[in-house]
């Protein structure tokens, strides 16, 4: 066994690979750009090696420099994680030079399945199903709309050498193409150094169902079950889980054959994932394989108990695999959701800066559930924009798919991530969605669900009628705290009201809010009693064992709910059980009331005195500024093209300009028609959200 690995990789999975090595025994090395100096992976490692200036191309993707890295602290095996480094035949065949293991697969694998054109010629071989479309080189935009023409629309335009979503387009017009293959040409040139693109016939409503193989280098190799990633936005998996609840055992077992009978064809030795696409008739057509360990690899360890890094590492290191096929069991359920930093409200564009506050749900693993938290980051890091945003992967464990779904609910209601814009509203907000929860999903699920992208959730009135008690207790304890402080200068606290107008957006409650708290008393024969006091502090605070408060709030039309908590002023999370329904809310205080987040919902709640109440409504709106007439830029990012000039008119769906954020290019099309007045932007600027890219007349 390896006595030092350096992992050529950064954030969580470096992080990952670490847990699972210092279990083993093995000392770590990780390696760390400029903007990763403090980074939490380089804090954990043993070791850890500077290798450059903050872009990946510099620094990560460098091979010379994981060599030189590799030399100064000896290690033994490189570990590539995902990405990055991980699929390169070259730097495999740079570690065997130097007498480095290369934790990974065989070259010859990552070669003949890392070329997406080649491969699919090898899986058809094999016996594989696969899609049909065009495997040969395209030259240009009008060879590739004669392709997609005589495939049939519509189309997929792949980067030959790209994953994770990378250079990646779906055309369903001849227009579409020649933008397409343009975009995935530049994003793949730029992400994997190869802007070889290849076209295939696109699959309607297909679901995106994957088989994780393991195999060693003494012939054995198995498979380890499914996993399904359909909830993707830009052909970037969001929410995984295994098993699929769309599979039933024959097509499983189907699947997993044709994946390790495609492994052993190119002799295939180490953790790999081949990733397939299924109609809604249980028909599936080989899409890749990853000859890496995949980012959603947790819920397969989640179900059968496997730790694929250490399975790496044993197999690398020449031994054989102890278990074989008969040994996989898949036990309960497991879902994976990707926090990312993007910023759902503004179609997922990327979100960067300080995480002023970052706090997980406790991670443990219990008789009927598991919680589980891969991350890279800490409170007080940085989001950079030189890298994939992904912050952490929230994993769950259960019994059955609704065990696991509801372990999701509260682990992402117990997490709190604050300074940047993220995703967490939207994973729980697909937690909730109906066509989730029945496991009726698609790769085109966002797409057909929020088609106007995402704009928070409208809670349920019972779930509003909730939080507005709820909110309605928390102002109570503000206003007791407010009556104590200035009781102080009258010798008494002052009288707290019970009649308040709470107003969320449009709709209005009017309620009453009391005070209950049970004392637990001592009698004279030292038996302890609970009594029910109502609206008033303890008289007789030196007989006072222990107190629980309650609020009653009675609406107006007679319904009545307590609420039971202990929230204290200044806690940005807490927990109530509100009319019998135990809830996590984010709060925030705002000027006469609070900023409650639930369940994917965002809310201004607004708590007064009936007085109060009524003079608000008087006071005038503030309207926002007018930026019709502006193009501003969406994300941190950079120009990477203005497609139109000052004068020129343009007209609704025109591409005005092209901004790369964290190693995506995001397309700025017209709203409407419209003259181009000024451009205060140009290729290779930098800019910021909310930059004036252009104006118009």
């Amino acid at each position: 066994m390896f006595g030092k690995i350096l992992i050529a990789n950064r954030g969580e999975i470096a992080c990952r690979i670490i847990r699972t090595a210092r279990r083993m025994g093995i000392a770590t090395v990780a390696v760390y750009s400029d903007a990763d100096r403090n980074a939490l992976h380089v804090q954990m490692a043993d070791e850890a090696v500077h290798i450059g200036p903050p872009p990946a191309a510099q620094s990560y993707i460098v091979i010379d420099r994981i060599l030189d890295a590799v030399r100064q602290t000896g290690a033994e095996a490189v570990h590539p994680g995902y990405g990055f480094l991980s699929e390169r035949a070259e730097f495999a065949r740079a570690l065997a030079g130097a007498g480095v293991t290369f934790i990974g697969p065989p070259i010859g694998a990552i070669e003949a399945m890392g070329d997406k054109i080649t491969s699919k010629k090898l899986a058809a071989e094999a016996g594989v199903s696969t899609v049909p479309g065009f495997m040969g080189l395209i030259g240009d935009g009008d060879e590739a709309v004669r392709i997609a023409g005589e495939i049939g629309f519509p189309v997929m335009i792949k980067a030959s050498a790209g994953g994770g979503g990378k250079g990646m387009r779906i055309a369903r017009s001849a227009a579409e193409v020649r933008e397409g293959f343009r975009s995935s040409r530049n994003e793949a040139a730029a992400s994997f150094g190869d802007d070889r693109i290849f076209i295939e016939k696109f699959i309607e409503s297909p679901r995106h169902i994957e088989i994780q193989v393991l195999g060693d280098s003494h012939g054995n190799c198995i498979h380890l079950g499914e996993r399904e990633c359909s909830i993707q936005r830009r052909n970037q998996k969001v929410i995984e889980e295994a098993p699929s609840p769309f599979l039933d055992a024959e097509t499983r077992a189907a699947m997993g054959a044709q994946a390790v009978a495609l492994a052993r064809a190119v002799q295939y030795h180490s953790a790999g994932t081949v990733e397939f696409i299924v109609d809604a008739g249980r028909n599936f057509y080989f899409l890749e394989m990853n000859t890496r360990l995949q980012v959603e690899h947790p819920v397969t360890e989640l179900v059968t108990g496997i730790d694929l890094v250490e399975q790496m590492i044993r197999v690398a290191a020449g031994e054989k695999l102890a278990l074989a096929q008969e040994d996989v069991r898949l036990d309960g359920w497991a879902i994976e959701s990707r926090l990312y930093a993007e910023d759902p409200y503004r179609n997922f564009l990327p979100s960067t800066g300080r995480l002023i506050s970052y706090r997980p749900p406790a991670e443990g693993r219990w008789e009927d559930r598991a919680v589980r938290n891969d991350t890279g980051v800490y409170e007080g890091g940085e989001i950079s924009m030189y890298y994939d945003p992904m912050i952490a992967k929230l994993c769950t464990w259960g019994e059955d798919r609704d065990a696991a779904i509801e372990a999701m609910r509260e682990a992402l209601d117990a997490f709190e991530v604050e300074g940047i814009g993220h995703n967490l509203p939207f994973c729980q907000a697909v937690m909730d969605h109906p066509r989730f929860v029945a496991g009726d999903i698609s790769t085109g699920f966002i797409e057909e669900e929020f088609p106007d992208g995402f704009a928070g959730v409208t809670p349920d009135d019972e779930t509003l009628r909730r939080i507005v008690a709820g909110a309605a207790a928390m102002r109570l304890v503000t206003a007791r705290r407010a009556g104590r402080i200035s009781g102080t200068l009258t010798g008494s606290p002052l009288p707290v009201p019970a009649e308040w107008v709470v107003t969320v957006g449009e709709r209005r409650f009017d309620l009453t809010a009391e005070r209950l708290v049970t004392e637990h008393l001592r009698t004279e024969e030292g038996v302890e009693i609970g009594l029910t006091v109502k609206g008033r502090d303890p008289l007789k605070p030196q007989i006072l064992l222990h107190g629980q408060g309650s609020v009653r709030v009675g609406f107006a039309d007679g319904q009545t709910m307590m609420v039971e908590g202990d929230w204290t002023p200044g806690d940005r999370l807490t927990t109530a059980t509100i009319d019998g329904v135990r809830m996590t809310v984010k709060v925030e205080r705002i000027t006469d009331g609070f900023r409650i987040r639930y369940r994917g919902a965002d809310m201004k709640v607004i708590v007064r005195r009936p007085r109060a109440a009524e003079l608000a409504a008087l006071m005038p709106v503030k309207a926002p500024p007018d930026t019709s007439k502006m193009l501003l830029c969406p994300m941190p990012g950079l120009v990477v093209s203005i497609a139109v000039e000052e004068g020129e008119e343009v007209e609704e769906g025109q591409i005005l300009a092209t901004i790369e954020a964290m190693k995506m290019e995001n397309i700025l099309r017209a709203e409407r028609h419209a003259k181009v007045k000024k451009i205060n932007a140009a290729a290779g600027a930098s800019l910021a959200v909310d930059d004036v890219i252009m104006e118009f007349e």
